[in-house]
């Protein structure tokens, strides 16, 4: 294979959960840009919908809230139609509550878990076997910072994401002998609607870019390079790792 094809997505088909917004569009819209065929899943139908007509015939929008685990299935039969099984998996969808531990209800605990760690599960299960038929697959799960370290106001979301680690080095242990490989993205702080309140404070916001080696916070093209790397044949020795996309911010 030429070094120029190494990181082609030409003619795959992607699903992306996530895509009415922050880094989840910004991915649908690389992998679109890229080539491939992308069917983005969110909950909120109008921005999705924005999206898609953004990006035109190489998009559809699947308007679904993956949180309902039991209208998985059915969710994945919407994810089909359009332009067939996926071949590629990114699940960047996520939710964090931000509540001291204190004020954490069942319901919270319950509602991150299934955003965060359940569903990306239960939709890779679905879709893994006609991936395993061709003898191809990238999964892309999205970790954190909270993967391995704890923020204040973050335990669902810590515990779900350090779940999300873990998972991604047991789904590489079941599928990539078959040729689907599992790796996650960890990114730092970047500005989105989740990190919203960071971005709100100039002087956390300046603290976090301190804390990287590279002296910034990361801006979403940053995303770019490794999301190829991760859903291409480049990554084809590349399996149950965890890439830390965050400027350096674990290595001080």
């Amino acid at each position: 294979m030429a070094h120029s094809d190494l990181f082609s997505v030409e003619g795959r088909v992607a699903l992306v959960t996530g895509a009415s917004s922050g880094l989840g569009r910004h991915a649908a819209n690389v992998l679109a840009n890229a080539g491939a065929k992308v069917v983005g899943v969110a909950r909120r139908a109008e921005a999705l919908e924005d999206w898609a007509n953004s990006v035109g015939d190489a998009a559809a929008a699947v308007a679904g809230d993956i949180a309902e685990l039991s209208g998985l299935p059915e969710l994945a039969q919407q994810i089909r139609s359009p332009f067939g099984n996926p071949d590629i998996l990114v699940h960047a969808a996520g939710l964090n509550p931000r509540r001291p531990a204190e004020e954490v209800t069942p319901e919270i605990w319950s509602a991150t878990l299934a955003v965060n760690l359940s569903a990306p599960f239960f939709l890779s299960q679905a879709f893994v076997p006609p991936m395993r038929a061709k003898g191809w697959g990238r999964i892309v799960n999205f970790a954190s910072l909270q993967s391995f370290r704890a923020f204040p106001d973050g335990l669902p979301y810590g515990a779900s994401k350090g779940g999300v680690a873990q998972m991604t080095r047991a789904m590489a242990e079941a599928w990539s002998g078959d040729g689907v490989n599992a790796n996650a993205i960890a990114p730092g702080f970047f500005e989105t609607e989740l990190t919203e309140a960071v971005f709100a404070d100039p002087v956390r916001a300046a603290r976090n870019a301190a804390q990287t080696c590279i002296g910034r916070n990361g801006a979403h093209d940053d995303l770019d390079g490794p999301l190829l790397f991760l859903c291409s044949d480049a990554s084809r020795y590349v399996t149950g790792q965890i890439m830390m996309l965050d400027g350096g911010f674990t290595a001080k």
